[in-house]
């Protein structure tokens, strides 16, 4: 089961840009589609964007449509969240995960998730 570790979290003033980092452990992560979930204070989980395993196909939820940006670097076995124009809404733990689903699909729900990373969290001051 593929092991993964987040970097790039913390604090920045709304407006602000956060680049997230997830690295995976083993070589075969072209083998799984990757997402992004966040959880915030008193919230349930919610996956907010996904990249499948080619990078074909990406997928983001309407609240950061315009704002973030996901990649993947199969080479590297890296997958990145690059996050502009942020808002206080956004401030929550931000969880990297991997489905080893079948298919290209770019989605992925809390049931899909093979592999969890630790969280790294994101806090976003107005």
């Amino acid at each position: 089961q593929v092991q993964l570790v987040e970097s790039g979290g913390g604090l920045v003033q709304a407006g602000g840009s956060l680049r997230l980092s997830c690295a995976a452990s083993e070589r075969s992560v072209s083998r799984y589609r990757m997402g992004w979930f966040r959880q915030a204070p008193g919230k349930e989980r919610e996956f907010v964007v996904g990249i499948s395993k080619t990078g074909t196909r990406t997928y983001y939820v309407d609240s950061v449509k315009g704002r973030f940006t996901i990649s993947r670097d199969n080479v590297k076995n890296k997958v990145y969240l690059q996050m502009n124009s942020l808002k206080a809404e956004d401030t929550a733990i931000y969880y990297c995960a991997a489905s080893s689903g079948f298919g290209n699909s770019a989605t992925m729900t809390t049931w899909d998730v093979n592999s969890w990373g630790q969280g790294t969290q994101v806090t976003v001051s107005s």
